[in-house]
């Protein structure tokens, strides 16, 4: 009886760390989650707000991803391969490059609303959107590489910036992501 007694015991203290270990993981993980909205506040929250980027909630990007989801997600996941691999990227500009990367502003998947050119959408599109984020931003020059080279090796020319590198491997792994259906939107399904 006593050996069971003990065994119980032991079962109870594993049970009691994992619960702890649980606990402080996410206790982490809502830490993390505050630190990055609080730097997408800080340096996008004019764009965040703004009726053109609002409108983005309205044309899909990957499967059921919306564009204003995805560009949130490639903002975030910017920051944090930025924070994983030590880099000293501009927040200011890996931010706003992330937000307004795919600021095309129109359904990309209207083949009636494309013109022939814009059918090559991955092709053309960071130029739309770096005409769009130019009307209404003050952008660096960073943020236009970023804009500019996203879609690399697409845009053939690849980064020169760390920032639109960051922006760029982000963009891949959400798109990889929607794509597979790892991550769902919450836009209606595309055709």
């Amino acid at each position: 009886m006593r050996e069971i007694t003990g065994n119980m015991r032991v079962l109870q203290s594993y049970r009691e760390k994992r619960r702890q270990k649980r606990s402080e993981r996410i206790r982490k993980l809502y830490e993390q989650h505050k630190r990055i909205q609080a730097l997408l506040k800080e340096h996008g929250s004019d764009i965040i707000n703004s009726q053109n980027f609002k409108r983005t909630k309205g044309h899909i990007q990957h499967g059921t991803m919306t564009v204003h989801n995805h560009c949130m997600d490639v903002a975030r996941y910017s920051l944090l391969i930025n924070k994983k691999l030590g880099l000293h990227c501009n927040k200011h500009d890996l931010v706003r490059g992330a937000l307004l990367h795919d600021y095309f502003l129109y359904d990309w998947h209207d083949k009636e609303y494309l013109s022939q050119r814009k059918r090559l959408h991955g092709f053309h599109h960071p130029m739309t959107a770096l005409e769009n984020a130019e009307k209404e931003y003050r952008l660096s020059d960073r943020q236009r590489e970023i804009i500019r080279k996203h879609m690399w090796p697409l845009t053939i020319v690849p980064p020169t910036c760390e920032e639109a590198w960051v922006v760029t491997a982000a963009d891949k792994y959400c798109s990889f992501r929607e794509t597979v259906g790892l991550r769902k939107g919450h836009g209606k399904q595309a055709v």
